[in-house]
């Protein structure tokens, strides 16, 4: 009883200021010391030993984590690095979090098998961990104001890693994430009904500190990754070398500069998501990215090979090898000039490999891109919400590898060889797979897989439709979702458009079995 209004009119506690900046909250227990025979002290490194169910059970328990909140938020001791100091402070050391979970978990495994002293430890948790909670916001919110948070909105080849500031950000979001492990292994915070343990706000804060601080990095390195993804829409001519026939691989601008970005943006993604309420955030960036990708590559204009010619096939002469009229025999020789007998000295330097301009082809560069785009992390697969993001992120890859190998039977003139009608067909519809309709419609409409491409190649799926392009963009190629909503519809408006042909061929007689068995026929 005397305790109690010792903890509440002297706590002993001072508040200190360093520099101006906001102090952090503390839990009135003050210098107040139990004896040992009470609070037992684990050794460093070992699992923290439950105190003893007596009749001072609760008290020394509230002691207990209140001694563990403040212990967690303590700056770390020993030497510090410049680079990560913020207004003279470090950021919180990693396992911090892991550490007070392990306190709270072993108290509340030691009284699960008396429900009325588990419910009454789950309720000493709420004002330590407000208090915690409080703390953690108090930190973070200088930092997110900071200009320096997002100075660098997503790494670069020339500045890779996280800045002060944002080190103490993701420093403050590993702590929640490792805190809300041990809620998951209790399952706290859920509160399905009203006879539960009141943490769900707790759980909520802690979710949303990490939401605060990786959303924006996240949507930093998406802002500048889209644009490299959408410009793979348009070809662009590049100059490779050329050695004798052979063309050195010509990959479009945007996979160039992806090759050397995206390990760079892999390695923060890692360090972006390691708590498990990121991973939903890392699944939406991932399909969103695939998504973009999928339709620059598919919607990209046709462009037809540069011509090489192959070895050993006939090649125009030089003009001093073409045959000369016969001169008279008495015309005399032509004396070789003075310059033939001087001795040629080596060139300064060799020449310059031959170049020439070449338009990459989207299969190449589709492959490039798939073997890019798995560097990056995916959602762990933990738990049931997980499990879904996980799958559907790997269905996304799924399509984007489909996407891949049906460009380059596009491609391929010799794809119909030797081949009937319905053999391709056959084939065709085993390319595409579960590729979305509003996905494989762009590249059929423009390959050459029954041998001709169709007559209706040069023309778009939103004019065949006789859609707006920017409002069927807007409206059916904005994701996953929208492309298969409309994907029937625009598939149906198609195929009319396909059998109103006057001079279809077998390209168009290919694309209209496809879409037969790809689209459902509306009912009236």
């Amino acid at each position: 009883m005397w305790v109690g209004y010792v903890l509440l009119f002297f706590p002993g506690t001072k508040e200190h200021t360093t520099g101006g900046a906001r102090s952090l909250n503390k839990l009135p227990f003050g210098g107040f010391r139990r004896t040992s025979s009470v609070t037992v002290i684990a050794p460093p490194g070992s699992a923290p030993v439950p105190l003893v169910h007596d009749g001072s059970y609760l008290e020394a328990l509230n002691l207990k984590l209140s001694e563990a909140v403040s212990k967690a938020l303590a700056q770390p001791s020993g030497p510090a690095n410049p680079g990560e100091l913020v207004g003279g402070k470090r950021p919180i050391p990693t396992g911090r979090g892991r550490a007070l979970g392990l306190v709270i978990a072993s108290e509340l495994k030691a009284t699960r098998d008396n429900s009325h002293l588990y419910k009454a430890a789950l309720r000493s948790l709420h004002k330590p961990l407000s208090v915690l909670l409080s703390n953690l916001s108090a930190m973070l919110l200088p930092l997110l104001s900071s200009p320096a948070f997002l100075l660098l909105s997503s790494p670069t080849i020339q500045v890779p890693n996280p800045n002060a500031t944002q080190l103490h950000a993701l420093a403050v979001t590993d702590f929640a994430g490792e805190l809300l492990t041990s809620f998951d292994e209790f399952g706290l915070g859920l509160d399905k009904d009203m006879r539960g343990d009141s943490l769900k706000p707790i759980r909520e804060g802690l979710v949303s500190l990490i939401a605060r601080v990786i959303n924006p990095l996240i949507s930093g390195i998406k802002s500048s990754l889209v644009p490299l993804i959408d410009a793979l829409q348009s070809p662009v001519a590049v100059t490779v070398s050329k050695t004798g026939t052979k063309i050195g691989p010509a990959l479009h601008p945007s996979i160039t500069a992806l090759q050397g970005l995206m390990p760079i943006y892999a390695k923060a993604l890692s360090r972006y998501t390691v708590s498990l309420p990121s991973q939903a955030a890392l699944a939406m960036f991932l399909i969103s990215v695939l998504w973009r990708a999928l339709v620059a590559l598919s919607h990209r204009s046709y462009v037809s090979p540069s011509p090489v010619s192959p070895p050993g096939s006939p090649r125009a002469l030089p003009s001093l090898l073409k045959r000369q009229p016969a001169s008279s025999a008495s015309t005399p020789p032509v004396t070789p000039p003075p310059g033939r007998f001087v001795l040629k000295l080596p060139p300064s330097r060799p020449p310059s490999p031959p170049t020439t301009a070449v338009t990459p082809m989207a299969a190449a560069d589709a492959k490039v891109l798939y073997e890019l785009m798995l560097l990056l992390p995916r959602p762990l697969v933990q738990d049931e919400a997980t499990n879904v993001a996980r799958e559907a992120v790997d269905e996304a890859f799924e399509d984007l590898r489909i996407l891949m190998a049906l460009l380059e039977a596009a491609d391929n003139p010799f794809f119909a060889l030797n081949k009937t009608l319905e053999e391709v067909s056959t084939e065709v519809d085993s390319l595409t797979g579960e590729l979305p309709v509003l996905v494989a419609l762009p590249v059929l409409l423009r390959g050459q897989f029954s041998g001709e491409r169709p007559s209706v190649a040069s023309s778009t799926v939103a004019s065949l439709a006789n859609v707006a392009e920017e409002e069927y963009r807007k409206g059916c190629l904005s994701g996953f979702g929208p492309a298969d909503e409309c994907g029937n519809a625009i598939g149906l408006k198609v195929l009319d458009a396909l059998r109103k042909q006057q001079d279809s061929g077998l390209g168009d007689e290919l694309l209209v079995k496809w879409l037969e068995a790809h689209i459902e026929p509306t009912t009236h």
